[in-house]
């Protein structure tokens, strides 16, 4: 099973807030959208670029390289150059403490 990596606390971590950090070798965004954090990789389908660093419009982030869109919430892509969805990963808040995972090799999924 995949283990939860810390990624801030939750007070250094406010609404408007992106981080990108590892996570067993894979590089993830976290946002802080509207109170609720979400993760998805940090990597561009269209061509391998960091969505970092991109414009965040409400729940979606603007790849900075080429312009596609991808819903921060879902990981679905949503205008191109992209076509495929990047990959999506759980969230907690724990003991005041923001955590991702990667559970994507888990047996039981997230």
């Amino acid at each position: 099973m995949s283990r939860w990596v810390e990624v801030a606390a939750i007070e250094n971590f406010p609404p408007g807030t992106v981080r990108s950090v590892e996570v067993d070798g894979v590089q993830v965004a976290v946002f802080n959208v509207d109170g609720t954090c979400y993760a998805i990789e940090d990597i561009c389908p269209h061509d391998g670029g960091v969505l970092t660093g991109g414009a965040v419009e409400g729940d979606e982030v603007i790849c900075p390289r080429h312009g596609a869109r991808f819903c921060i919430k879902t990981g679905k892509v949503l205008a191109p150059p992209a076509y495929e969805d990047v990959a999506v990963f759980p969230v907690r808040i724990e003991a005041g403490r923001v955590q991702v995972r990667d559970a994507r090799w888990d047996e039981s999924g997230f």
